[in-house]
């Protein structure tokens, strides 16, 4: 087959893009076939079918089957024959053999002399050494329990200088018991102003309602042999607290109140306080472990502002955040406790 010659660069013609139908139609066959194989195969934008013309003249032999194309390979691979070595394989050793040289003597082990108690601390168990180690106070070489147990003549299971040290059985705390308070007796022995009544304890009695929390808070206006109320993680929130801000602002015999771990915001804690300063009779205010934590800035100041202008709170317990207002609290409760000493040695 003869091959066409090409024609110069210079002398090909302009072509016009608006008659590249006609150039096409006049084509031939053979050049059309070698116009299709210019094109990129790696064009992104044509789906993969157009990327690559078909080279194949086989028509096919059926659908695709993946499952009947892999059992076709495998058999085909299984049939063919393996490819022959070059070379056998032999196992061989080439090289040296290592052999690590023996490190020179010190002067200390060459002018060592063998004596008794070599041959006793050769022949001694590694149990045993472990409780020397522990008796001369070598404490580098064992963990805690085994120095102590050492020293105790107490045997370790799985002793040895490797041995793992076990943690000391916890001691096994009782749970507290309920608190097994009636609330409705007491209830009704505070209405009564009962005198033998001087401390209730209703702390963690999960079930009490809120309405009978503000009836325990309103039995405080007239009650006067209550000295102790403790009603810590009793779910109080703000409006048993104000109740209980106007009971505080009427009784003169409570000393100690315990209002702890409950959902009393810093605004309910500043008015309880200026409740207790109306009649200065509370020696003991314990809020703390509430569920707003941060109190914030203007509450504590507003605190620190109250405490000052109370001469017999003793005791109050509280979270603050900022050392400036901690710092206060404290020095104002020392004064009081001072105060109260000068008091009680003077009457001495």
């Amino acid at each position: 087959m003869d091959t066409p010659q090409l024609k110069p660069v210079h002398d090909v013609p302009d072509i016009d893009l608006d008659d590249i139908d006609k150039l096409l139609e006049s084509l031939s066959p053979e050049e059309l076939e070698e116009l299709n194989g210019d094109f990129d195969p790696d064009n992104s934008l044509l789906p993969p079918s157009q990327r690559m013309k078909n080279q194949t003249s086989k028509a096919p032999t059926g659908p695709y089957q993946r499952q009947k194309l892999l059992e076709f390979l495998e058999k085909k691979a299984k049939e063919e024959k393996d490819w022959e070595q070059n070379k056998p394989f032999v196992k061989e050793i080439r090289g040296k053999i290592y052999k690590p040289k023996e490190e020179p003597r010190s002067k200390e082990e060459e002018q060592h002399l063998e004596t008794e108690w070599d041959d006793i601390l050769t022949q001694a168990s590694e149990e045993e050494l472990v409780d020397l180690a522990a008796v001369l106070g070598f404490h580098g070489m064992l963990n805690q329990t085994q120095y102590y147990a050492g020293l105790d003549n107490v045997k370790l299971e799985g002793g040895g200088f490797q041995g793992v040290a076990k943690a000391a059985e916890l001691i096994k705390v009782p749970d507290e018991p309920p608190n097994k308070t009636d609330v409705e007796e007491s209830l009704k022995r505070l209405k009564d102003n009962d005198s033998k009544l001087t401390h209730l304890n209703l702390n963690n009695i999960k079930n009490i309602s809120v309405e009978r929390l503000i009836e325990v808070c309103d039995t405080l206006k007239t009650n006067t042999a209550l000295e102790t109320l403790e009603m810590a993680s009793v779910h109080m929130t703000d409006k048993v607290a104000k109740k209980l801000a106007e009971a505080l602002s009427e009784n003169k015999t409570l000393k100690v109140l315990n209002v702890e771990s409950n959902f009393i915001s810093g605004e309910s804690i500043v008015e309880l306080m200026k409740a207790i300063n109306k009649n200065q009779a509370l020696q003991e205010l314990r809020v703390a472990n509430q569920k707003p934590e941060v109190l914030g800035n203007k509450v504590e100041m507003a605190l620190v502002k109250l405490i000052g202008e109370n001469s017999n709170l003793l005791r109050f317990g509280i979270a603050l955040e900022y050392p400036d207002a901690r710092v206060r609290i404290h020095e104002k409760l020392q004064e009081n406790n001072d105060n109260l000493r000068k008091k009680r040695v003077g009457k001495d």
